[in-house]
């Protein structure tokens, strides 16, 4: 269905109060920026803000629930024939070959990087969103394995795929803030996701294969 003319409405000011707000941050810091100095900026009233977004966090990470639902995507979306940590593999060398602002490779992320860093607030709510990622993950390992409640192996392959989601944006947050090049930093991911593939077991490598439609 199309978007209608009050939806789009409210898209926009939200993506514009978000966007505003993550100016602020990077350039004051996030304990140093208040809501109503968002509200301010943005022109609209405080409670404006927080009726888009109900803590300031939500205003630095706005774009949280493509980022919990990303995994599992790529997972429902393998080939025939390929398996869950295969297909996220294969998606991350994708993002890597293409220099994907993305996945952090871009001028620029090392200050999105620093804000988070020097608020704890943020840092605990990145813990929380990588556990958001890993429990999505599980759910859909269980649907389309059609494994039972009790089984603990959906969980498990979750544990080791997010690792190697974690594994990958760690280090490239880690390389830019320090600095590096975008195009040589995604060089030494692709050689890291051959590193972390050989150190993954084939029970991992082979788990949740699609088979044909």
């Amino acid at each position: 269905m199309a978007e209608g003319l009050r939806e789009r409405k409210k898209r926009e000011t939200r993506q514009r109060i978000s966007d505003i707000a993550t100016g602020l941050f990077l350039e004051h810091g996030f304990l140093t920026v208040t809501i109503a100095d968002v509200a301010e900026a943005a022109d609209v009233s405080v409670n404006t803000v927080y009726n888009y977004f109900p803590a300031k966090e939500d205003l630095f990470f706005d774009r949280s629930a493509g980022v919990v639902e990303q995994l599992s995507r790529w997972v429902r979306g393998r080939d025939e024939g390929e398996s869950a940590a295969r297909a996220v593999l294969r998606e991350l060398r994708a993002e890597a070959e293409a220099v994907s602002p993305r996945i952090g490779l871009m001028q620029g992320y090392d200050r999105f990087m620093r804000v988070i860093h020097e608020a704890p607030p943020l840092r605990s709510r990145l813990w929380s969103l990588q556990q958001e990622i890993h429990d999505h993950l599980e759910a859909t390992l269980r649907e389309e394995t059609g494994a039972p409640d009790g089984d603990p192996l959906p969980g498990l392959i979750a544990g080791q795929i997010s690792w190697i989601h974690q594994t990958v944006f760690v280090t490239i947050g880690r390389e830019m803030v320090s600095g590096r090049n975008p195009d040589e930093v995604s060089r030494e991911v692709l050689v890291l996701l051959d590193d972390i593939e050989e150190l993954l077991s084939e029970k991992v490598l082979n788990y949740a294969v699609r088979g044909a439609q």
